[in-house]
């Protein structure tokens, strides 16, 4: 009997054991092969660690099949030799775990280790290129181990493999060829197009696509070198590598021209402590959501040649390296139905009810599935297994259906012919499917929106009571709340004289809020709060944001064409709205905001000069009087003192309003980190970057008129 827990498979007796190691063997043929296991990442590492720790008390039933001992791939094919072995990483899954694995290679050595070279574990497949005289010659897979596959025949479609070196060099360049997310998402639209399933993952993408021969249709994939060796004839570079560092290696490679890893945000590191080591650790980590290919874990090497070299390699694995394994963001589960829900714009949008599956440290249920054409183009069926990703705190979605493992039993997808919500026609004509009645089918939601603490924040005015001012016909639209009296609300159940005022006096507070507020308030696609802020801080004023065109929304930070066109044609629908916000005297300006000049003016002229200039590290000009001007704030941890009761929109807004810009990642472009207690990652990587980092109590200081100013307002 084999119990799976979240560390992993509990094997009962040798039955269960021997099945254990059938399933592992066939999953791990089928990852390396094509990329098509039955199992995910995180199912197989728990298998495998079951594997072994029933080894562990029974060495004398370990069978020969069994996956400990193996380089990843063993299962694999391939007829080309390698000259050096290519073999796989042990892992661990904790600081506990890297912390015994760092004493135990110092006491194989005997002596500490005082350079380590940390960097991205990627989730690709291993490869080795060879060049002779700087030119290529053929890529290798891993195979065995002892020998791998030819695939030069791809070699074509990979990016960052050049076909001639900087230099004419003999050499042997060992790296993972994977899909970037956009070349994952690129692959499969070409694949779908000729009829082909697509791939589960970006794993199983560059697996197919780096075997696949006599394609009608071409499919990029990308190579990231982790290190080199010399050929047998390489001459006086084989004395030259086996000295250098590893470090010195990979910038050795890149000056080649090869394609490292060295111009992400989680380029390898060289630390000399193990503390160092942990804080690089995290900071990949916490960075791990936002990149833009996937990685598994961090890879953590003995830096120097000759720690190396003492340390020595097992049959499996080397013992100068280990893979410092993350918490799976991916994995296998059924897909069992499709909700329709409408949103505040009559957006009808597709999520997928999925068998529950715990993902990154929480249990996930439902996906996002975009819109109807990305479940055409994915080829979605309920009763598919789907890979389905989660990573940070993006909503987990649906990659693709692993096709590989359909029995016949799924069906399609159903679209509903009518709106959901309301029953009226839908509006096909774009990908993002519509209601008809647009805002008006989800009246309730869309007053309820406007009425929120990031909008226009009025107290008591919550969904039930938003119902009743709707079927008693005295709101329709968010606009008619700024226009009820007294005896209708009175007249309203529920409704006595206490609450009627409070509620008054909240809308009439509501009246006077700035106009970043009113505009979030009015949903328009394509802009949140914090668009809202940036479109309220440029224009200042209501009647300026209306009369813009598409070229004028363009000058505002993150706004591109086609959403800046979109800004418009929605602020054309909603000007009867807009008017009458306007007619009730609600705030229609942007406190502290100046307008732009106009076009054509001295005064626009010059603006535009300052604007280069600030662009290109000057003088801000008269902004830089503001004590955030020019820097980029990232807020992470519990907030204390003044900044307590402010909520992550709230301090965004105080950011903003004193010059800054906010943003929720740290990165090399990060000013200055506001850390209260728990910061956690951020912090950490902040640290590692070399960022400054303020306690909430020194920002309050720095920015305290603007936050007393936000108090009064």
């Amino acid at each position: 009997m084999v119990a799976m827990t979240n560390s992993a498979a509990v094997l009962a007796d040798v039955a269960a054991y021997a099945a254990a190691v059938e399933e592992a063997s066939l999953a791990a043929a089928a990852y390396y092969a094509t990329g098509e296991s039955a199992l995910d990442d995180d199912a197989y590492d728990r298998l495998a660690r079951g594997i072994a720790a029933y080894e562990a008390d029974h060495p004398e039933e370990v069978l020969a099949d069994s996956p400990t001992g193996k380089v990843a791939g063993g299962a694999a094919v391939g007829d080309v030799p390698h000259t050096v072995p290519m073999l796989s990483l042990d892992n661990v899954f904790s600081a506990e775990q890297f912390v015994t694995w760092t004493a135990s290679l110092e006491r194989r050595i005997g002596r500490p280790v005082t350079a380590w070279s940390v960097e991205p574990k990627l989730d690709g497949l291993a490869v080795a290129a060879r060049y002779r005289d700087g030119r290529f010659e053929c890529l290798i897979t891993r195979g065995d181990g002892t020998a791998g596959e030819d695939v030069s025949h791809a070699a074509g479609a990979v990016v960052g493999l050049p076909e001639r070196l900087a230099a004419p060099v003999t050499i042997e360049v060992r790296g993972e060829i994977l899909m970037t997310n956009e070349q994952f998402e690129q692959g499969n639209a070409i694949r779908t197009e000729h009829g082909g399933a697509p791939f589960a993952n970006p794993r199983n993408g560059a697996a197919g696509t780096l075997r696949a021969k006599d394609r009608a249709y071409r499919v990029e994939t990308t190579f990231f070198a982790y290190g080199a060796l010399p050929l047998p004839d390489s001459g006086e570079l084989a004395g030259t590598l086996a000295e250098l560092p590893h470090s010195e290696v990979l910038a050795y490679v890149a000056e080649l021209g090869v394609h490292t890893a060295a111009g992400t945000d989680v380029a390898p590191l060289r630390a000399t402590t193990v503390e160092e080591v942990q804080a690089r650790v995290d900071g990949i980590g916490s960075l791990r959501a936002s990149l833009p290919f996937g990685i598994d874990g961090i890879v953590i090497k003995a830096d120097l040649a000759a720690d190396q070299r003492e340390a020595g390699s097992g049959t499996r694995a080397p013992r100068w390296a280990i893979a410092y394994k993350l918490p799976a963001v991916e994995k296998i589960t059924r897909l069992l139905s499709v909700e329709w829900n409408v949103g505040r714009t009559g957006i009808i949008a597709p999520r997928a009810v999925l068998e529950p599956v715990e993902i990154d440290g929480s249990t996930v249920g439902y996906a996002t599935l975009h819109n109807p054409a990305d479940i055409t183009r994915r080829d979605l069926r309920l009763g598919d297994q789907v890979m389905v990703y989660k990573a940070g705190d993006i909503i987990p979605r649906i990659e693709a259906p692993v096709v590989h493992l359909r029995t016949g039993d799924e069906t399609p997808i159903a679209f509903p012919e009518s709106c959901p919500q309301c029953g009226s026609d839908i509006d096909t004509s774009e990908q993002r499917w519509r209601c008809t009645r647009g805002r008006n089918c989800r009246l309730v939601a869309s007053v309820s929106y406007a009425a929120g603490r990031d909008q226009l924040d009025i107290e008591g005015l919550g969904s039930t009571r938003v119902v009743q001012l709707v079927d008693a016909g005295l709101v329709t639209d968010f606009a008619d709340l700024f226009t009820l009296e007294r005896e209708q609300l009175l007249a309203l159940d529920r409704m006595g004289e206490t609450s009627t005022d409070n509620l008054l006096a909240a809308i009439e507070t509501a009246r006077t809020r700035p106009l970043s507020r009113v505009f979030c308030a009015l949903g328009v696609r394509g802009t949140g709060r914090s668009m809202s802020r940036r479109i309220a801080r440029y224009f200042a004023t209501m009647d300026r944001i209306v009369a813009a065109d598409v070229e004028t929304l363009q000058r505002v930070d993150g706004i591109g064409k086609e959403k800046a066109a979109a800004v418009v044609a929605e602020l054309m629908e909603l000007a009867p709205l807009i008017d009458k916000l306007v007619a009730a005297g609600v705030s229609m300006t942007e406190p502290g905001a100046t307008p732009p000049p106009e076009p054509g003016t001295e005064e626009a002229a010059a603006t535009a000069g300052a604007d280069a200039e600030a662009e290109a590290g000057g003088d801000a000009g008269a902004g830089s009087a503001l004590p955030l001007a020019g820097m980029t704030v990232v807020v992470t941890g519990a907030m204390s003192g003044a900044l307590e009761k402010l909520s992550r929109n709230q301090m965004n807004e105080l950011i903003e309003r004193a010059g800054g810009k906010s943003s929720s990642s740290v990165s090399q472009r990060t000013t200055l980190l506001v850390a209260g207690e728990k910061a956690g990652s951020k912090r950490a990587k902040a640290e590692g970057l070399g960022v400054r980092i303020a306690a909430p109590e020194e920002f309050a200081e720095l920015v305290g008129a603007f936050l007393a100013a936000g108090e009064a307002a």
